[in-house]
């Protein structure tokens, strides 16, 4: 973590890869670390996976497609939260899988994920798309798995405790 902070990750075009269950700060990271990149001056780009696909299917349907992978290319951080959330079609995977390809070894990327790596063909449904897909994304990155309870189910727990003691003391 005191590593990431320093942002050299940037300089040096490696991978971030969070994986672990919802609620373990995944996201929270991944935002941090974008705004720190920000402050510092680099050229960042978040999406969810979902919404960055949806994206992608847009500007090809609208042939604007090659103009935004341009764009794309210049960023020096790219932040892709929730890959595995919801899962999608091939043309999404394949679009997914080219943009990414197009930064590999050169711009950073940070990947957010809830599914271990053996676990992304489920979402990607190409055996061979998601090893090259992974080779690509973890050749020289820095993979965090981030285990632990869920904050949101201990906020929610400690939320019910001091509602129930509020009723008890009515």
């Amino acid at each position: 973590m005191p590593q990431l902070k320093t942002l050299s990750f940037i300089e040096e075009g490696q991978n971030v890869i969070l994986t672990g269950p919802p609620g373990t700060g995944k996201s929270h990271l991944a935002i941090g670390l974008g705004m720190e990149a920000c402050l510092a001056g680099y050229r960042v780009f978040f999406a969810t996976v979902p919404s960055f696909i949806n994206q992608l299917k847009e500007h090809r349907s609208e042939r604007t497609l090659r103009s935004f992978e341009l764009k794309f290319e210049k960023y020096d951080l790219v932040i892709l939260d929730e890959l595995g959330y919801i899962s999608f079609d091939k043309e999404g995977a394949e679009l997914l899988f080219s943009h990414l390809s197009l930064r590999a070894d050169r711009k950073s990327t940070i990947i957010t994920s809830n599914l271990s790596f053996v676990q992304w063909q489920e979402i990607f449904h190409d055996a061979v798309l998601t090893a090259a897909l992974t080779d690509r994304l973890t050749h020289k990155s820095h993979v965090l798995n981030m285990n632990g309870a869920s904050y949101r189910m201990r906020e929610t727990e400690e939320w019910i405790k001091s509602n129930e003691k509020q009723v008890v003391q009515n």
